[in-house]
């Protein structure tokens, strides 16, 4: 592993860098920070994507897209004279050791439980007037839900077993099937939404991530189907001029693979 100096160096060479980029380089010359928001974005998608598959060196690759788009951000921050890499950089430092009165301070906790609850104390004392203010608006649904849960067991807003969970979610599913058969769109929507609400809840007492679950199980589908086109393809088939029954043969084979 590299020594802190190495480390030290390596961030001075890309800064430098992106001071070039940004004076020579018509496309780095043009970028804005609203420019740069939807690659963010698709860098950081790409990043969970390679974390999701445990694949280390797209994971050091990746970090180093995010990592350049923090550099540039800060850059541009630079050049308006609003902040540069070492505010951006400061900034968080203190946040930590404000938010860590454990280490930091004279606080003890029993376990980390007790230092999320503190967490969400200290934002509040920070100047925050809710304890959801830090969840982004534009984040997907899925992630979003997940984090204003974390957020509210945080302040002890929570259910106590994973057994009042699972009933709150059974309940929910029964109120979405009188909705369907009352045949009230807007209603089935409305619970479906609450359904979806109650699993993601009870992801959380299961320590499972809803998202990653789901992008595991949209990963293994992926894969089963395109055996299964492959299957046909070698078969001088279409899939749509084969029945079930013969697509579900090539469907269970992708399984057992």
């Amino acid at each position: 592993m590299n020594t802190r100096q190495q480390q030290l160096d390596a961030i001075d060479r890309l800064l430098t860098i992106m001071d070039e980029l940004r004076v020579g380089c018509p496309w780095d010359k043009k970028q804005t920070m609203q420019s740069l928001r939807h690659l963010t974005i698709e860098e950081t998608y790409e990043l969970g994507d390679a974390i999701l598959d445990n694949d280390l060196e797209e994971i050091k690759k990746e970090l180093g897209d995010l990592l350049l788009h923090i550099v540039f951000y800060a850059k541009i921050g630079s050049e308006t004279k609003d902040f540069d890499i070492a505010d951006v950089a400061d900034s968080i430092s203190d946040k930590l050791v404000s938010r860590h009165p454990h280490i930091y301070g004279d606080i003890d906790v029993a376990d980390d439980k007790e230092v999320e609850r503190n967490w969400e104390k200290l934002k509040l004392k920070e100047g925050k007037k809710s304890v959801l203010e830090g969840v982004p608006r534009s984040l997907p649904a899925m992630v979003k839900a997940s984090r204003i849960q974390d957020k509210v067991a945080g302040v002890g807003f929570d259910w106590e077993e994973p057994q009042q969970v699972f009933e709150k979610l059974q309940e929910e599913l029964g109120e979405l099937q009188d909705e369907i058969n009352a045949n009230d769109q807007e209603k089935i929507e409305a619970e479906f939404g609450d359904v979806l609400f109650s699993m993601i809840n009870y992801a959380r007492f299961l320590k499972v991530d809803p998202e990653s679950a789901l992008e595991r199980t949209n990963k293994k589908f992926i894969k089963r189907f395109q055996y299964l086109e492959s299957k046909a393809s070698t078969l001088g088939k279409n899939l749509s001029d084969m029945t079930l029954g013969e697509m579900d043969v090539f469907w269970e084979e992708a399984k057992k693979l």
